[in-house]
């Protein structure tokens, strides 16, 4: 079970019966808003309340890694494009929805819906 909070840190709990243990994985030092794993289960989106998107691969135990932060409109949330763990997509607040390239944050297209979500 992974989860975050409002403090910005990843938590994984393994959960074996009526017992657990609990790890810290990676600090975003930002409120994180939402959790999505890839349809593989290797990487995990955090999208903070502050537009940041992170990539964190679990099979790794690294840092989060920032993928993308904006400073104009936040992200509502983020999410693959399946199949496969290439792409991610995005909207706003303000009603852009945007395609990202995984390896290296590159934003491949826009589409402004013109409408606030």
């Amino acid at each position: 079970l992974y989860l975050s909070a409002q403090e910005g840190i990843l938590f994984f709990y393994h959960i074996k019966g009526l017992q657990y243990e609990m790890k810290i994985c990676a600090d975003v030092l930002q409120p994180v808003s939402s959790l999505i794993f890839s349809p593989d289960y290797t990487i995990l989106l955090l999208v903070t309340d502050l537009g940041t998107v992170y990539t964190y691969k679990p099979a790794h135990s690294g840092e989060a890694v920032k993928l993308v932060d904006t400073c104009s409109s936040c992200f509502l949330v983020a999410d693959f494009l399946a199949p496969g763990n290439k792409y991610c997509v995005s909207i706003t607040i303000s009603g852009e929805v945007q395609v990202w390239l995984l390896e290296d944050g590159t934003c491949l297209s826009k589409l402004n819906l013109d409408i606030e979500v």
